[in-house]
């Protein structure tokens, strides 16, 4: 560890270092699914999953609600897909060739090269799904090979406990909680923070290829190996 002249340690010198690029995605393509920057062609395919109909459970931990009709959530989709940060993402089934949720990648600091993952909205198929994660593997691949970042994130309330053992599943490291972070619908979220950093990316690489490799699925799509958490 280096010290100054002071005797005080010293971090890590990054002499090369720049800030990164913002995202910038037309399509991030793999087996099952496909990664599209969300656009008004997405609308029909999404509305059952942020209309009426959306399971209320599914919305418990977000900060909105479903949309009651077709005319309020267009306003909203609209709003979706102008934004630049969150940088909203569809996630399109190959099969079916439809929009089967979306996601987000937002609180961007390229000054710093970190970057967060959010606003992850499912349909019932998607959740707990090898397209779900093959998803996240598609975006955490970008951000840390076509972006060159240094940290991604993962944040969510703490009570939301489907959300923090799919970030550790997904090789994100818990970090601590920040108490009374948010106020949402009326009530108070300590958030959870999670991080994966570019120095861990390779292994978590292997672990996720390994795992989405067409020989770890039987003939009727389940699992052969789970995918371990990382240390």
């Amino acid at each position: 560890m280096p010290y100054n002249e002071f005797g005080q340690a010293l971090g890590q010198a990054l002499p090369s270092f720049t800030a990164g690029p913002l995202p910038e995605i037309r399509v991030l393509l793999g087996q099952t699914v496909r990664i599209e920057k969300l656009a008004l062609a997405h609308e029909a395919d999404l509305y059952p999953i942020y209309g009426p109909d959306a399971p209320r459970q599914n919305w418990t931990y977000m900060s909105i609600e479903p949309f009651q009709n077709r005319e309020d959530f267009h306003c909203f989709f609209e709003k979706m897909v102008q934004s630049s940060d969150p940088y909203y993402l569809a996630i399109v089934d190959q099969a079916s060739n439809q929009a089967v949720g979306t996601f987000a990648l937002m609180r961007m600091d390229a000054a710093n090269r970190v970057i967060e993952m959010g606003w992850v909205v499912y349909s019932r198929d998607l959740q707990r799904s090898r397209q779900a994660t093959e998803s996240q593997y598609l975006v955490m691949k970008y951000v840390f090979e076509n972006l060159g970042y240094r940290r991604y994130e993962w944040k969510c309330d703490q009570l939301n406990q489907a959300s923090c053992q799919a970030a550790l599943r997904l090789g994100f490291h818990y970090e601590g909680t920040f108490r009374q972070a948010l106020v949402y619908k009326g009530r108070n979220r300590d958030t959870a923070w999670f991080s994966l950093l570019d120095s861990e990316w390779p292994s978590r690489k292997d672990a996720l290829e390994s795992w989405l490799a067409d020989s770890n699925f039987d003939e009727a799509g389940r699992q052969k190996t789970s995918l371990s958490r990382p240390e």
